[in-house]
């Protein structure tokens, strides 16, 4: 664990990730970015990212698949249910509450226009927080040139042609992964 710091106890961890599911309404991961690199020094960015894209390629939700990394990485199983349960547990009640609501209102226009507003604001925020994890591919030991071309094919296949999320990280991201070990193993032999 190179992070300058490390959460004290596994409630400091729950406070700290419910903190950041009551912030993170329309995209938990920017907020996660500022919270656990920049704020409480638990990560560094290249550890977040990397943590990032190991909860990417596991199913389910990727902040709640970080959440159980960070948890288990600082107290093991305890970290990992601490971390669980204050990602979860705010929202499931607040989403609850939500969908009680939105039930009553869901066909009037506003409540349709508040929808599609809420889905720009969290497509920039994602895009906000890829901008600020870039700096972190420096350090990639592939070419960057073939870190933004797989970036540019991951957006053209999901964005562009409609590509399932799955196909994509099994196909482009398998191919990247083999190439990736292919690139080290040859530059291990060369040197």
């Amino acid at each position: 664990m190179s992070a300058a710091q490390a959460p004290r106890s596994a409630t400091e961890l729950f406070w700290a990730f419910t903190s950041l599911a009551l912030q993170g309404f329309g995209g938990v991961l920017p907020v996660a970015q500022r919270e656990l690199v920049e704020k409480r020094g638990w990560l560094t960015r290249e550890e977040f990212a990397e943590t990032l894209s190991i909860g990417q390629v596991l199913p389910g939700p990727n902040i709640v698949n970080m959440a159980l990394i960070i948890g288990d990485r600082y107290f093991g199983w305890r970290g990992a249910f601490a971390a669980l349960g204050g990602i979860l547990a705010a929202p499931l009640v607040i989403v609850l509450v939500l969908a009680t609501l939105y039930a009553q209102i869901a066909a009037t226009p506003m409540a349709a226009g508040a929808i599609r507003g809420m889905g720009a604001v969290a497509a920039g925020l994602i895009f906000a927080m890829a901008i600020k994890l870039a700096p972190t591919l420096k350090k990639n030991p592939l070419p960057l040139a073939l870190c933004a071309a797989a970036t540019l094919a991951t957006w053209g296949l999901v964005g562009g042609m409609r590509v399932p999320l799955a196909w994509v990280v099994l196909g482009l991201g398998g191919s990247m992964v083999v190439f990736a070990l292919w690139w080290l193993h040859r530059k291990t032999t060369i040197t």
